[in-house]
């Protein structure tokens, strides 16, 4: 784990890799398409990346490794991108963000995974869309975007007729899509849980109510910024985006809207929840506390009865009587039983 502690007194715009190393090599995927042909180079090389790309046609750079300082600025530096813009890119803790320069726009946003043992995974992305390219940026090898290779390979949808605006926006909403899968995975273990708090709560349903808030809490922070991120898209003018992709910038703000909502709700769920668990462990509680009360109320008068005639008096009758034993033992267990029938009726047991 780089810590931001490396960046102490560096200079700004000194790209210095942040955030767990998630993958050994580095790798930049280019793809150069139009609407007739498209070229795939899986593994390119630095020789590669400097390479113009024909007229009329679309790059797509992919980068896997950002921990690789020296090829992500060599990528970006082939397209004139800012030195803060490439400290953002290798920094892979930072808030998610829009930022709308007259020859690109950056975008920074998170995704989300549900791991073993109830863990969140978090991974950033970033994208710069410009007017001939559009350049993405991850740390993992994880396939998020293997959908839009086959669809600009297998020429479905618009796609390959578009311009880098709706790559952009295909890139989006390939993430949100994502989202969609985080949500129903979260809201399935949710409901468990919630099963758990109402059939047989433990103290291991206690921790995992906290481990889902937790879960919640990080992704709502990471996904609320992505509200204000599309919601500029679509109501800011650019020269980048074109009217004609700006109704399905509309069409993803809405759905970033849905999947906060649903975060909303969890929040709510989980926290009525540990209410609700809070209140059955009280519940229960009460009720031993009431069944010890009974108990002691019951032996109250039979203790009195039993100090009395422990005591070492010399003239007490009743130690000299021959059925005093029998009779005491009988009182005392008519007295429990009263007292028993008593709480019955008042419905105390």
């Amino acid at each position: 784990m780089m810590r931001r502690s490396r960046k102490k007194g560096l200079m700004p715009g000194t790209p210095v890799h942040i955030g767990q190393r998630k993958t050994d090599k580095s790798s930049v995927r280019l793809i150069d398409y139009d609407e007739s042909d498209y070229y795939v180079l899986t593994e390119a090389t630095m020789y590669d990346i400097t390479q113009q790309v024909q007229k009329q046609k679309i790059r797509w750079a992919h980068l896997t490794g950002v921990h690789d300082v020296e090829l992500v600025q060599t990528l970006c530096k082939q397209y004139s991108i800012h030195p803060l813009v490439i400290e953002d890119i290798v920094n892979t803790e930072h808030r998610p963000k829009l930022e709308i320069n007259p020859d690109y726009i950056f975008i920074v946003l998170k995704t989300f995974n549900l791991e073993e043992k109830d863990e969140i995974s978090v991974e950033q992305i970033s994208l710069i869309l410009g007017p001939s390219y559009v350049l993405s940026f991850q740390e993992s090898e994880d396939p998020i975007f293997h959908d839009i290779i086959n669809r600009l390979e297998k020429i479905h949808g618009n796609v390959r007729s578009a311009g880098t605006d709706y790559l952009a926006y295909s890139l989006l909403d390939l993430i949100v899509d994502d989202y969609y899968i985080f949500t129903e995975s979260l809201s399935e273990h949710i409901e468990t849980l919630e099963d758990e708090v109402i059939e047989n709560p433990t103290t291991e349903t206690l921790h995992g109510i906290y481990r889902y808030k937790r879960i919640v809490s990080i992704a709502r922070r990471n996904l609320w910024p992505l509200r204000e991120i599309v919601g500029r898209l679509y109501r800011d003018p650019s020269s980048l985006v074109q009217p004609s992709t700006n109704i399905y910038m509309r069409d993803l703000y809405d759905h970033v809207i849905q999947v906060n909502d649903y975060l909303e709700g969890y929040k709510e769920a989980l926290s009525s929840m540990l209410d609700t668990y809070l209140s059955s462990v009280s519940n229960k509680m009460n009720e031993v506390m009431k069944v010890l009360t009974v108990i002691s109320t019951v032996f109250i008068p039979l203790t009195l009865i039993a100090g009395i005639y422990g005591m070492n008096f010399y003239n007490m009758p009743e130690l000299t009587w021959q059925y005093g034993y029998s009779t005491l033992l009988i009182i005392m267990i008519i007295i429990g039983a009263v007292m028993l029938a008593y709480f019955r009726k008042i419905e105390w047991i």
